[in-house]
């Protein structure tokens, strides 16, 4: 399997400064590519939400670089160490930026979704309520939020257009160091042919429908890495015009 890929970020129309945070690399190995994408949405009313979200990105890199790369290399690769690793990379980077919080009297905090492809498998790690979705032919959602509003929605107390427009819609159950306890949703599906694997803030996707997001950054017009970053920033200005007041990130890598 080979891949391409994109991203884009902007600071968006209200905030002065850009809280999210992401990385994309896809590098070649024994003649097979590996993709590794992160995206960190730092908390928008927490200060020092665009460190948090740098330090967790800068971690989950660190790993790829320094451990995963090596074990990949020496065919050494192992999934319960996977998630054991990723897993050890959230709670170590939940208590210390929990301790910096403490220490400088603030709450800081991030979400964080991590995507690998490797060996025909996609294997994700999950702590909030950015997204991480697979765009073939539909739009699926492959993350869950950890949200208020999902877990009213999943619980039959609120129905999905009142949470459209209730107030309540960006509170986070928790999230990578403004938590007491942090627990990550690990996913891992074959990877398939054609298709775009998408992972964005929640500032990317609150104003448009899924049928924008196939139109412009689908698997069946986003054949070439002009072509999806055309995609990202036409969607993210036609976020702006439609006036969402978060920052805004979308990375994509596609499946050739």
């Amino acid at each position: 399997m080979e891949f391409i890929a994109t991203y884009h970020t902007d600071v968006g129309i209200s905030k002065k400064t850009n809280q999210d945070s992401l990385a994309i690399r896809i590098i070649k190995m024994n003649e097979e590519q590996i993709a590794f994408a992160v995206v960190c949405d730092g908390m928008g009313g927490l200060a020092k939400g665009e460190l948090a979200s740098k330090e967790v990105t800068v971690a989950f890199m660190d790993w790829f670089e320094k451990i995963f790369l090596p074990i990949a290399e020496r065919g050494e690769f192992e999934e319960e160490e996977l998630v054991n690793q990723w897993n050890e990379i959230i709670q170590s980077q939940n208590q210390r930026l929990g301790a910096y919080g403490e220490e400088n009297n603030l709450k800081l905090g991030t979400t964080v979704s991590t995507l690998l492809l490797y060996k025909g498998f996609y294997y994700i790690a999950h702590v909030g309520d950015s997204r991480v979705y697979q765009l073939s032919n539909e739009v699926e959602q492959m993350t869950h939020d950890q949200t208020f509003i999902a877990r009213e929605i999943a619980a039959g107390r609120m129905t999905l257009e009142q949470a459209k427009t209730d107030p309540r819609r960006s509170v986070l159950l928790q999230c990578v160091g403004a938590s007491p306890v942090v627990q990550p949703e690990f996913l891992k599906g074959q990877i398939l042919p054609d298709v775009v694997y998408m992972l964005c803030s929640d500032g990317f996707r609150h104003q448009i429908s899924e049928e924008e997001i196939l139109e412009k950054i689908g698997p069946a017009n986003a054949r070439d890495p002009e072509k999806m970053k055309y995609g990202c920033m036409y969607l993210t200005e036609l976020v702006k015009a439609r006036k969402e007041n978060d920052n805004i990130s979308v990375a994509l890598i596609r499946t050739i």
